[in-house]
Order: structure tokens, then sequence, then C-alpha cells
């Protein structure tokens, strides 16, 4: 269930985002920055944890997660890709995700499975990196990637606006995420772990 398999689907729809990018001057350093500081603004959209502002943040995840494409497409566009923004990108990318779980949890106030979300998700990209730092390649697959986990955070958001309600052992649509999020964050990270162990 990962999204990354359809990143040359959105590369066709990137063409006038790049090319807006570029004539304004941006470099993908500065769309990299632009995608967290919108992950941040989503963020505490969703630790004030009303309606209208769940559906906002939904918004930014959305956007954040769309960012972050555009700015690999704008450096290949204009010819600038390098280790050094790649570097970057991903360790934004995981302050982008911290934010993001650290707003939900503030929302609903459920700090431990907040702690268990953030660890499940965290180590989930650690062992992509990990994976690729060994020399088998960068690992996107599992069962839950980043852009599945932002799909979601953009639904929940949505949904959270219309229903705040508890739905399962008393948690509402966040905490589910949140639950999510842990239990699914563990295992692609176990999922991936076993993969690169099989292949050394």
């Amino acid at each position: 269930m990962t999204l990354d398999q359809y990143r040359s689907v959105a590369d066709r729809l990137l063409g006038p985002w790049v090319s807006a990018a570029d004539r304004l001057g941006l470099s993908p350093d500065q769309v990299s920055v632009i995608a967290f500081l919108v992950a941040v603004a989503a963020a505490g959209a969703f630790a004030a944890g009303s309606s209208p502002l769940y559906a906002a943040g939904a918004l930014l995840v959305l956007l954040n997660g769309w960012l972050d494409v555009v700015d690999g497409a704008l450096a290949r566009h204009q010819e600038v890709a390098s280790d050094g923004g790649d570097f970057l990108d991903h360790v934004l990318d995981r302050y982008a995700d911290v934010a993001i779980i650290a707003g939900f949890t503030a929302g609903v106030e459920a700090y431990a499975l907040g702690f268990a979300a953030v660890t499940g998700v965290l180590l989930t990209s650690y062992l992509g990196t990990q994976i690729q730092a060994v020399g088998i390649g960068r690992e996107y697959g599992g069962l839950l990637g980043r852009a599945d986990r932002l799909a979601l955070a953009g639904i929940v958001g949505v949904a959270a606006a219309v229903y705040s309600a508890p739905v399962v052992a008393g948690l509402n649509v966040v905490g589910l995420l949140l639950a999510l999020f842990a239990v699914v964050g563990h295992l692609t990270a176990v999922q991936r772990f076993l993969g690169a162990w099989r292949d050394l």
C-alpha cells in the first residue's frame, strides 16, 4: 500500500508547478524549506484541535507532500541535483513528519500514542536510508511510506473537521490515525529490515 510507486504519475503533473517555481527564482532547497514551513503550519492547525483548523491543516499537509515532490523535479529541471540537496530534503522531511504527528498528538492530548506513532514513522524512514547506506539502494516500499502517511493525514484532517466524536475504544479519527502510524510504522520498519537482511 505505498503511493511512492506512482511517482511517475505525479511527475507528469509537476510541469506548471516547476515552471512557476523557476520563474519565481526559487531553488530546490528553498522549496524544501517552504514545504517544511507548510508542515509546521499544519501542525499548528492540528494542535489547536478545532474543526475549521483541522480542515486547513489537512490542506497544508497535502501541500507539504506535493512540494516535497516539486523540489526534486525542480532540481532536475534546473540541473542542480546534488547530494547536499537530497540530504537537506530528507532532514526537513523528518522534521516535518515529527511536526505533523506532534500537532495531531497535541490536538487530542494522546501523548503516549503520539510517541509510539512518531517512533514508528522515524524508524520506517531510518531503515530506508540505512538500507541505502549499506549499498542496497534507497528503500521506499513497505506497508506505509511517507506518501501514504501524508495522504492519510490529509484525509483524517478533513474527517476530524466533520466528526470529532470517539469511534473505537474511546479514540476519535485522529487517535485512530496515531494508532495506525504506531502499529504499521513499526511493522513497515521490520518489513524493510527483513527485506534488506535477506539481500545482505
